[in-house]
């Protein structure tokens, strides 16, 4: 995982699909990371635990965007 990951305001600032998309490229990076970790046997504890929060950043994002849309 080189590269930054966005904060909370940039997240905020992208629209719906890029969220969408950047939500699913890190669940793809967080099954190659676990794949990884039980096959080498590194430990990429820190970096799971990174995206793990990252997914829930995007996931709390579109859960306000979401209620804030007039029924």
């Amino acid at each position: 995982m080189a590269e930054r990951l966005p904060k909370p305001n940039e997240l905020r600032q992208m629209s719906n699909e890029q969220l969408r998309q950047s939500l699913n490229e890190m669940v793809k990076s967080i099954f190659q990371l676990r794949f990884r970790s039980s096959t080498e046997r590194k430990s990429t504890n820190h970096e799971l635990t990174q995206l793990r929060r990252q997914i829930a950043r995007i996931k709390t994002i579109e859960r306000e965007r979401s209620l804030s849309k007039p029924s």
